[in-house]
């Protein structure tokens, strides 16, 4: 679980960083959950693009990336979802 001043870091690390994963019409496929796991893997911090038609439906997809990959939400804007999961083998970010 993050603290405000880690979460803090985190969303300015993540400020220029463009999105990594775009989930389109087909949803939440495993395909790009691999993805996901794989650039959360190497890169600890990701932005996602949700592309969704409603607040709900966005909601509903990254609660549903959260859980099956173990990461924890930084920040949402509109459709652009900031992930974070600790790499325990190599820790890439340093958090105060």
């Amino acid at each position: 679980m993050l603290d405000k001043q880690q979460t803090r870091q985190l969303r300015a690390l993540a400020h220029n960083r463009k999105p990594v994963v775009i989930i389109g019409a087909q949803g939440l496929t495993p395909a790009v959950l691999a993805e996901l796991d794989n650039a959360l893997s190497h890169h600890e911090l990701i932005k996602v693009r949700v592309n969704a038609e409603d607040r709900e439906a966005r909601d509903t997809c990254i609660g549903h990336m959260l859980a099956e990959l173990g990461a924890e939400l930084v920040q949402r804007v509109g459709h652009i979802a900031t992930l974070f999961r600790r790499n325990p083998q190599k820790p890439r970010i340093v958090l105060s």
